[in-house]
């Protein structure tokens, strides 16, 4: 099937065409039809497999041209980065029409916001918070909205948006279209959808929790972080296929602390991402590495969440995520648009337990390979990864029984006692022939 069989409209195509898009991604095949009717839908896939195009052509191909100021679209998505990409791609799409769109997101002066959505708008791509304050500023009307669309909203969920998700739907047009695109489902998303969602048709196209095809997934069990760091520098010199990899890390301490020890290594070919980083580092960052001049970007999860970077040879899990989900959404990040990638996890004593976790999600084992003999184990600890002792005694460690014989079995003779009601009374009732009653003895009147 071509995108011209999906019945797109001829500026749409011509734009299709100049990106070098002719076949549409099974999101894209099975989501058109749906959004196109009006119906709500719930889009299930995982990352990098188109989620994004697959609202946005549908929603653009139905979109009248208006003078009018208010929006009559809305995307919410987790991330700056993400409402970066989503306004670029909706550019991109959009190129032979006439549309006016723009995006919004917090740590930036939200006067600016103000008067950009004040000038008009058709589509406006944000995270949550930011519109939620812009709405109750009364600097945007959310009264015109005619479709919504909730992108990544796992993650949404993960980072904490669940109030301000339903304090904004509280604030829509109750008769609207409703989507929603993730890569994995939950509680939590059933209840929005069963408070918000009209009959909503599900499309999924892979099953829940389950990793790309594509994506060769390897293992390194390693003690601590820095045989970690001999680790990853040993398969970057030794693999030269390695030209562009994503590295996370589980915060943004450890992020700058990778990053002052690969540009010993790598000097100007490393760089780092956080939400403590600017706006302008992290985009020229992303563009960098895009364009191939850094061979390594190091990440935490939240700022990597919904990044669309192509041709990522690598995805690197220098920490093994605690939460199988992230595990999915982190590998997507390679093996997209019918490439090839590999998935490279370093998992220490502790994480082992998570590695459990991802593999009985996945429904499948990640191979763990051996360490080179060249790769040099540390003996040094950082301070969470010592094992955590309270006195002469490790507190935190589950002793085996030994020759368990189960919940019953028979006690030991100086355990066979019955309580007899105390030594005092015991003496008492041998001297006395008989219990000796509370009161003494009183006189018969």
């Amino acid at each position: 099937m071509y995108f011209s069989d999906l019945n797109i409209n001829k500026p749409l195509l011509n734009a299709l065409d100049e990106l070098g898009y002719m076949y549409p991604t099974p999101i894209q095949r099975q989501a058109f039809p749906i959004i196109v009717s009006g119906k709500d839908m719930i889009g299930v896939a995982q990352t990098g497999t188109g989620k994004t195009l697959a609202y946005i052509l549908p929603l653009l191909r139905e979109l009248k041209f208006s003078k009018q100021k208010h929006p009559r679209i809305l995307i919410l998505v987790p991330t700056r980065e993400l409402v970066a990409q989503v306004v670029d791609e909706i550019e991109l799409a959009a190129k032979y029409m006439t549309l006016r769109v723009a995006g919004v997101y917090g740590g930036v002066n939200m006067n600016t916001q103000k008067h950009m959505v004040l000038g008009g708008l058709d589509v406006l791509v944000a995270t949550p918070g930011r519109l939620k304050d812009l709405a109750l500023d009364g600097s945007l009307r959310l009264n015109s909205i005619q479709k919504l669309v909730i992108d990544e909203v796992d993650e949404m969920l993960n980072l904490g948006f669940r109030t301000q998700l339903v304090d904004i739907m509280d604030l829509l047009p109750e008769r609207r279209q409703n989507l929603m695109f993730s890569a994995t489902l939950s509680e939590d998303i059933d209840m929005l959808i069963n408070t918000f969602f009209h009959l909503p048709v599900k499309v999924e196209v892979t099953p829940s929790g389950t990793p790309l095809d594509k994506i060769v997934q390897q293992a390194y069990h390693v003690p601590n972080f820095f045989t970690k760091v001999n680790l990853l520098t040993h398969l970057l010199q030794n693999n030269e296929d390695m030209a562009k990899v994503l590295v996370f890390v589980a915060s943004k301490q450890l992020a700058d602390k990778l990053h002052e020890k690969m540009t010993a290594i790598l000097e100007d070919n490393v760089g780092v991402i956080h939400s403590n980083k600017s706006q302008n580092q992290r985009f020229n960052s992303i563009e960098r590495f895009e364009n191939g001049t850094l061979r390594m970007l190091i990440a935490t999860d939240i700022i990597a969440r919904g990044l669309d970077i192509k041709d990522v040879t690598h995805v690197i899990n220098f920490d093994t995520p605690e939460n199988a989900i992230s595990y999915i959404h982190r590998i997507g990040r390679t093996g997209r648009a019918d490439k090839t990638g590999v998935a490279i996890t370093f998992i220490n004593e502790v994480e082992q337990a998570y590695q459990i976790d991802i593999e009985d999600m996945m429904q499948q084992l990640i191979p763990v390979l051996p360490l080179a003999k060249e790769v040099e184990i540390s003996s040094i600890f950082t301070d969470d990864e010592k094992p955590q002792f309270l006195g002469d005694k490790n507190y935190l460690k589950q002793h085996k029984i030994n020759h368990s014989q189960g919940a019953f079995h028979e006690k030991k003779d100086k355990n066979a006692k019955v309580n007899l009601g105390g030594s005092y009374k015991r003496k008492l009732k041998e001297k006395y022939k008989k219990p000796i009653k509370k009161g003494g003895n009183k006189k018969k009147k």
